[in-house]
């Protein structure tokens, strides 16, 4: 235990001053006090040097409290003008030391005490009567000392708790906001990666089919508009979050996919000329719960823009079965690569999808077919 803290450097000669004054008046008034003994004149200079330097030792105490302490139990055993000073020190030993040091260092100031009651004694007080009051003065000193030191330690270490118990608040809120910000920087990227990878198939068709009917090219440069349109909103919410603002909810706000949106991505893949063979045969797909539908979508939305990435023209097929109890499989599959991609990619739309369906419980593999085409297969957790 280390001792306790002295007032502040720019303050301490004040205090120093003040103690000095206080334990410097109290002796001046017990060698007065003695004087009234008629067997004590004689002690007279004796009294005043130790009243002297015990008074200035009062300095040395918030420094070095044990040799302090036992200089002024030694000038206590020769004149009861150390006392005050001796018994100060009492109390700011048990305030600065540990209960050990204190108790030994109390007990040789009772037994430098005791020695002096016996040696000059006051003249109407009985010895028995003197080492009475002399104990329980210091012991009542000591445990003063002590209740306070240990009040102040528990303050500390209430504070000390409070404050560690704000820190790691503080932290599992930064933890939290993380993986907030991580989930919403997945999901624009699946969301994103699917628009674009729509656009530039459309743009991919008026570059390389400019002799189309005005027709289909208005159609081509509609969808095209209204992509852009969509995927500058939907960048907008993630700045938005990413800046720890919040999105107004309301009409206008984008809704969370569910399994029923499937068909839905499937025919709009199909729209942009991507031949989809989709065969769904799931029981009771109502009863399915939305985080398992919502990453299933993800699944087959990361399936079909892969393919329109690295298999532009190329068929694709999507099969989803499951029913409760079993689980729920989804399988997709396309020919390989046929070149440079349609569109560049970050190359982490496989990894974040993997640890999205493992945290959904369920399991992803994808590999390369024997006779050159890509499979992705998707295993989720449906309970009975």
């Amino acid at each position: 235990m280390e001792l306790q803290d002295c007032p502040p450097t720019g303050r301490r000669w004040v205090w120093d001053v003040w103690v000095v004054l206080a334990v410097g008046g109290l002796t001046a008034l017990t060698i007065v006090g003695r004087l009234a003994d008629a067997s004590h004149p004689r002690w007279v200079g004796l009294d005043v040097t130790i009243g002297i330097v015990s008074t200035a030792l009062m300095v040395l105490v918030p420094r070095r409290p044990v040799p302090a302490a036992v200089a002024l139990a030694v000038l206590a055993v020769f004149s009861p003008a150390a006392t005050p000073a001796s018994t100060a020190t009492t109390m700011g030993i048990a305030l600065r030391l540990p209960q050990r040091t204190a108790i030994i260092v109390t007990a040789i100031q009772i037994g430098a005490h005791l020695v002096q009651g016996a040696w000059r004694p006051i003249g109407n007080l009985p010895f028995l009567w003197f080492a009475v009051l002399d104990v329980a003065v210091h012991v009542a000193m000591l445990g003063w000392g002590q209740w306070i030191q240990a009040r102040q330690q528990l303050l500390g270490n209430l504070l000390e708790r409070a404050q560690r118990a704000e820190a790691e608040q503080g932290r599992r809120v930064a933890e939290a906001r993380t993986a907030e910000r991580t989930q919403m920087a997945r999901e624009m990227h699946d969301v994103l990666a699917h628009r674009l990878s729509l656009l530039a198939t459309y743009a991919g068709a008026l570059e390389y089919r400019p002799d189309s009917s005005p027709e289909k090219l208005a159609q081509a440069a509609g969808v095209i508009r209204t992509g852009v349109h969509q995927a500058l909103e939907e960048l907008r919410e993630v700045i938005s979050v990413l800046r720890d603002t919040e999105i107004e909810e309301g009409p206008g706000g984008r809704p969370q996919p569910t399994f029923g949106d499937v068909e839905g991505l499937v025919a709009e893949s199909r729209a942009a000329g991507t031949t989809v063979a989709y065969d769904e045969r799931v029981d009771e797909a109502t009863s399915l719960p939305p985080a398992t539908g919502r990453t299933a979508y993800r699944v087959v939305q990361e399936g079909l823009t892969n393919a329109r990435k690295h298999a532009a023209g190329h068929p694709v097929t999507v099969t989803v079965t499951g029913r409760p109890g079993t689980g729920l499989r989804i399988a997709l599959t396309n020919p390989g690569s046929n070149g440079v991609p349609l569109a560049p990619g970050s190359g982490t739309g496989l990894v974040g999808l993997t640890e999205r369906v493992q945290l959904a419980g369920g399991t992803l593999d994808h590999q390369r077919e024997p006779g050159g085409g890509f499979r992705l297969e998707a295993s989720l957790p449906w309970p009975a």
